[in-house]
């Protein structure tokens, strides 16, 4: 089966391209780093030719409220339309768990936006909805960093590592289109405070976390529905301890510094929320 892995060198894509082709999938890797723009449309149609799936994990470079919208609408729209032309029987996206509660947010705005347009389309599609990322945990922090302290609020998260992301929507790719949506998360919940808490201090990073309801994330005001899975979520596996464990044997000394999944940056957080 070819796979187009739109967003291939990505944090995720980059997982899943190994995922899939350790099946025996013909797997293009696909991003502007490749000659693919799904944006400009440079090297679409080629990449697309013959493909049985796309895969989109792709993500926009830029958080500011007119532009990540542009992103997602644009480059969602190119693909659908090249893929109609190409015969492509499933496109799969990568969304983010609880959209639709935080639009306060210029980016969930745009990713609500880019699953309606999913939606409305001829091609057969699944949405797969991921929590948050271990991997973005010190980002966090620093976006809600004050001083020597870390103001958070203590709303429920059900976060998933990145590698358990990418085996998820590899396992859809790879199966009959939903014609829906799927959430996928992490097999424990905490508070946001506590999770960040024993993330810095596995880090020795001495920043002393804050548990503050009025306190917002990224920018949003969330509650303890606002960031964890539905009922029939499918869990994964890799529990935060032991995720701890792995990256701190991958790289003893190493905090985890990945793009951030919903907003990069404090400045782009403040245009968005």
């Amino acid at each position: 089966m070819k796979i187009v892995v739109i967003g291939g060198s990505g944090l995720i894509g980059s997982k899943l391209v190994p995922k899939l082709r350790e099946h025996g999938h013909e797997v293009i890797s696909a991003s502007p780093n490749s000659g693919v723009n799904s944006v400009t449309g440079e090297g679409l149609a080629e990449a697309l030719k013959g493909a049985s799936v796309v895969v989109d994990v792709s993500n926009a470079p830029s958080w500011e409220d007119s532009a990540v919208m542009e992103f997602f609408e644009i480059s969602t729209r190119n693909l659908l339309a090249q893929e109609a032309e190409a015969g492509v029987g499933h496109h799969v996206a990568l969304s983010v768990v609880g959209s639709e509660r935080m639009l306060e947010s210029a980016y969930f705005r745009a990713k609500i936006a880019q699953e309606n347009l999913i939606k409305s389309s001829s091609i057969p599609y699944s949405i797969v909805r991921a929590t948050q990322f271990f991997e973005f945990l010190k980002g966090i922090a620093d976006f809600s960093t004050d001083g020597n302290k870390v103001r958070l609020p203590p709303a429920l998260i059900q976060p998933m590592a990145a590698d358990d992301v990418a085996s998820a929507v590899g396992q859809i790719a790879v199966g009959s289109a939903v014609n829906g949506t799927v959430e996928v998360g992490g097999p424990e919940q905490f508070h946001l405070d506590e999770l960040v808490r024993r993330g810095l201090a596995a880090w020795k990073d001495p920043r002393e976390v804050v548990a503050d309801p009025n306190a917002r994330y990224y920018g949003i005001k969330v509650t303890d529905e606002t960031l964890i899975p539905s009922d029939g979520a499918r869990l994964s596996q890799t529990r935060f301890e032991t995720w701890l464990s792995q990256l701190a044997a991958q790289t003893p000394s190493a905090h985890p510094q990945p793009r951030a999944a919903a907003v990069e940056t404090k400045e782009s957080s403040k245009k968005a929320g």
